[in-house]
Formats: C-alpha cells, structure tokens, sequence
C-alpha cells in the first residue's frame, strides 16, 4: 500500500510532511511557479518567508530547499535585470527566455526532490 503523502520512486526517502517546515517549502515552491505569470512579484513573496524561517530550517533535512529556493531567486533576479537592461540590443529577448526556461526548470526540479523526499 503506498503512502497518500509520498509518491513512490524506488528510492529511499525523508519523511519531509512530518517536518512542520514542510508546507512553508511547497508554499515558496508554489509562489515561485506564479513568478512567471506575476512578473516575478509571487517570487519575491517566496523569498522573504525563505528570509523569515531560515534560522528555523537550519540543520533540517529541509535547509538544502530553502538554500535552493533563495538562490533560484537572486540568480533570477541578476539575470531578469541583464535581460531587461539588453532588450533593445535584441539579445535581452533570448537571456529573458533562457531564463524563463531556467527558472522553470530550478522550480520543477526543486519541487520534485521534495516530493522524493531529497535534497535538489
């Protein structure tokens, strides 16, 4: 019988949904995935709560996702500027979209690890 909480990968996992952490991490998770469609305002919400329960989640299996989600933030943000400073060189257009992709990728691999129950 599987468990409702954790989809199962075959390997061994955390039971990160004991930790209270947990939904903080899915929340910054979540407000990081609406960043795109927000223009980045959802990511900037994530980031200050990750601010605001870091010294919690340290020495937690749950400190490399906070590690992660704060980082995913401030590399967007320098390249979200690069991008947007470049525009009307033409190539801002395409750092924008490598970005977008980079961003995407960051928030879909990060969240998945939680769900396995492992460090991104």
């Amino acid at each position: 019988m599987t468990d409702p909480e954790l989809i199962p990968t075959g390997r061994t996992s955390h039971r990160y949904t004991e930790d209270p952490l947990w939904k903080v991490v899915v929340a910054v998770y979540l407000l990081q995935a609406l960043a795109i469609p927000t223009s980045g305002l959802m990511a900037v919400a994530g980031v200050i709560i990750n601010y605001l329960k870091q010294d919690e989640a340290r020495n937690s299996p749950l400190e490399p996702h906070f590690r992660w989600q704060i980082r995913t933030f401030w590399i967007g943000l320098l390249w979200g500027v690069i991008g947007t400073v470049t525009t009307f060189l033409l190539i801002g257009w395409f750092i924008l979209l490598g970005l977008a992709i980079w961003y995407i990728y960051r928030v879909v691999r990060g969240a998945l690890a939680l769900n396995d129950g492992r460090a991104p």
